[in-house]
């Protein structure tokens, strides 16, 4: 399966498997595992998209957002749960405003899933790290 690392934003080739005691970048060398989010641009969101066969999952933020903030812990615990099975990512639509307007996002913090470069989720509003787990979960 093709997954794009989180560090060097490379496109990987990793053999599908249950659970992975180490997966590295072959660019930079960097593990794979590592599950910080990954801040996408208006540059680089189509590539990632597109290049990734896990699911990815955005989430669209602001600097100002009181929701964001208190989601942002929850969605970064959340993370750490699924390395090599989701990709974590996020767009501040301060800085991001054309990929705001693209996806029609009128309300932060806006979680969109995508699969196979298709969008097939979305949810508004801050969720909890068991409800982001259990909605995660639909897509692995």
């Amino acid at each position: 399966m093709r997954v794009v690392c989180p560090h060097c934003l490379a496109v990987n080739n990793v053999p599908q498997k249950d659970s992975y005691k180490k997966a590295n970048c072959g660019k930079c060398k960097q593990s794979l595992l590592d599950t910080k989010p990954v801040e996408l641009k208006d540059s680089n969101f189509d590539e990632v998209i597109v290049n990734s066969d896990i699911p990815v999952i955005v989430d669209f933020w602001a600097p100002w957002c009181g929701p964001c903030k208190m989601m942002a812990p929850n969605f970064e615990k959340a993370a750490n749960k699924f390395p090599l099975k989701v990709l974590f990512t996020k767009v501040n639509t301060e800085e991001e405003q054309n990929l705001g307007a693209r996806f029609g996002i009128r309300s932060i913090p806006t979680l969109i899933i995508f699969k196979n470069a298709k969008e097939v989720h979305r949810v508004s509003g801050a969720l909890d790290e068991n409800s982001l787990n259990q909605l995660l979960s639909q897509f692995i």
